[in-house]
């Protein structure tokens, strides 16, 4: 028998309301001209894609404080730093000062997260 604990009715009520906005978002798809039915996809196909990424993340962090845990986690963090100086690299003059605020932010956040983990006495700053 599994002992991971029932999932809260937050973690319900979101997954339920990202399927129902899949679901309407979809048919607003069918149903509307062109401009609105195609704004009306890309809504569907964000709610499906945060709908499979918020059951992957309920999956794997089981119980409560999961946002705690997510900030704690510093391969996470990392990649979110990673991602942000190679678009801090690849980007125009004009969004530089955008992704430098993101990349120093994301820097923070490693480093945040990084001396939690070493803290706590912790290896991934998992739960």
């Amino acid at each position: 028998m599994d002992s991971r604990p029932r999932w809260s009715d937050r973690r319900r009520r979101t997954l339920l309301g990202l399927a129902l906005g899949t679901v309407a978002f979809g048919l607003g798809a069918i149903a509307l001209p062109d401009e609105y039915g195609v704004t009306s996809m890309f809504l569907a196909a964000l709610c499906g894609f945060l709908l499979v990424v918020a059951t992957v993340v309920f999956i794997a962090i089981p119980g409560p404080d999961t946002l705690r845990t997510l900030f704690h986690t510093v391969p996470l963090a990392g990649a979110v730093l990673v991602v942000a100086v190679l678009l801090l690299l690849s980007t125009d003059a004009d969004l530089r000062w955008l992704w430098s605020v993101i990349a120093v932010a994301a820097a923070a956040w490693t480093a945040t997260a990084v001396w939690e983990t070493r803290r706590s006495g912790g290896s991934d700053g998992g739960p």
